[in-house]
């Protein structure tokens, strides 16, 4: 496997993962993937990632800003896919790791997540990779209908914002 960086290109395979995630109805409250442009927009420019198995991409993790203020510029939100096929074989913990280490470099100190309650193997890949559960926010939104649980985790960095 190898980590690399998304671009354009990418694209069509970022969406056709992220389209397998919404089809788990556990994943995201979408229900529709974005376009390029609304995709770009929404993420930060650095710290988007896909990891490749034989030239394919097998799933992918960005990183989105949690608000426009200046004294949040150092918190990202964790968006992180894989494919429905590529699910449990470790692809996910090295696409978190590198995200960790890239956006330290970028000067991020906090990475939260906010996952459905039901999506275990998200909590549990996040927790193997240093997050905890800080919140947990009952009926949080609907999807489909259905009212959502979501738990809060985060993971501060213990290279950067710790003076």
């Amino acid at each position: 496997m190898r980590i690399s960086h998304i671009n354009r290109d990418n694209f069509p395979e970022i969406v056709e993962i992220y389209l397998q995630g919404i089809s788990t109805q556990i994943a995201t409250f979408q229900n529709e993937a974005p376009s390029w442009e609304e995709w770009d927009k929404s993420h930060l420019s650095s710290c988007r990632l896909v990891a490749l198995l034989e030239g394919k991409i097998c799933g992918w993790a960005a990183l989105s800003p949690v608000s426009s203020r200046c004294v949040y510029s150092g918190v990202a939100e964790v968006s992180i896919y894989i494919g429905q096929e590529h699910r449990g074989k470790g692809i996910g913990k090295a696409l978190l790791h590198e995200l960790i280490h890239q956006s330290e470099k970028e000067g991020i100190w906090t990475l939260q997540s906010s996952i459905f309650s039901e999506n275990l193997p998200s909590i549990k890949l996040h927790e193997s990779c240093g997050f905890r559960m800080v919140g947990y926010r009952e009926k949080i939104g609907l999807k489909n209908g259905v009212w959502k649980d979501n738990v809060l985790m985060e993971r501060r960095s213990n290279k950067i914002g710790i003076e």
